[in-house]
């Protein structure tokens, strides 16, 4: 359902869209401003998985586009990972005339409760450089890369970047900044406590004490549970050939002591690895409540 809005805040007229502000001339188009059936049929698909944005657009906002891609990851995390980069780094990208909203979503785009936000005024740059969307910022000069942004939505982001001024403004944030699920304030890096409500995140010496003590208890405790299935199963079948490996050793049967050495290193390559990526996603400010509804 599609609604229009006489909304005239700062002179501004926004349409709505399942309650989300937007532009429909942009959002329901083309590159070339030509409205096609088909990419206004993905585009309020996408924008109905992302209602629960109401609360964090402001009163001047509105959305342009929505699309798909994946989290920025190291060559490191991706060759730990494999081919469950797929699973474990899908995002929705929410392009408003304001900033850039980045999601982490589950395998299947629905929300988890965390969301950054890319303001246009602190960046150098963002361009699409073949499927990856670059954004450069300002102060830092850092830059960061995502993934694989959905094909259909390539040329329409590069046109609407040409649109954008992105000059940086003083006092902006120039870095990708997490918002509070539960009061849509910005979030202090590193402090796992929301300044402004109280809510709480769950924290780094937390799933680094899960990773040690626990089979595949990094990722149960970042929420990660099909990844913490299967770590699990391999952590318990390591601990059982270690197990077996010292029973074998008493019993002086050959080949023990290099069954132990080889299970004993796995067991720590897989914990560091463990450790290395959910700490990774401890950075995206996981709740530590699952129900959680703004307050706005």
């Amino acid at each position: 359902m599609i609604l229009q809005s006489s909304d005239q805040t700062n002179g501004i007229s926004r349409q709505v869209m399942f309650g989300v502000p937007v532009d429909r001339e942009v959002l329901l188009t083309n590159h070339k401003n030509v409205h096609k059936k088909r990419i206004a049929k993905r585009q309020r698909k996408l924008v109905e998985k992302i209602t629960f944005i109401k609360p964090f657009i402001k009163e001047d906002e509105k959305v342009l586009l929505v699309t798909k891609g994946y989290s920025p990851a190291s060559t490191f995390e991706k060759y730990i990972i494999g081919w469950f980069f797929i699973y474990l780094k899908r995002s929705l990208f929410v392009f408003t005339n304001q900033r850039i909203f980045h999601i982490p979503t589950t395998p299947i785009y629905s929300y988890r409760n965390t969301i950054a936000q890319i303001l246009y005024s602190g960046c150098k740059s963002i361009a699409m450089k073949g499927r990856s969307l670059v954004v450069e910022y300002a102060k830092h000069a850092g830059k960061e890369k995502f993934f694989w942004i959905a094909g259909k939505e390539k040329k329409k982001i590069r046109e609407l970047l040409k649109t954008i001024t992105q000059v940086a403004k003083e006092g902006e944030a120039s870095e990708r900044t997490h918002l509070c699920p539960g009061c849509t304030n910005a979030l202090s890096k590193d402090k796992y406590i929301c300044e402004s409500c109280g809510l709480k995140f769950k924290t780094k010496t937390a799933t680094l004490i899960f990773s040690i003590i626990f089979p595949g208890g990094g990722y149960f405790y970042t929420r990660r549970y099909f990844l913490g299935i299967i770590v699990a199963l391999v952590e318990i079948i390591l601990l059982a050939f270690i197990g077996q490996s010292l029973v074998n050793i008493q019993n002086d049967v050959g080949g023990s002591i290099y069954l132990l050495l080889i299970s004993v290193l796995v067991l720590l390559v897989e914990k560091t690895a463990m450790i290395v990526h959910t700490t990774d996603f401890i950075k995206e400010f996981i709740p530590k409540r699952r129900t959680i509804g703004p307050k706005r």
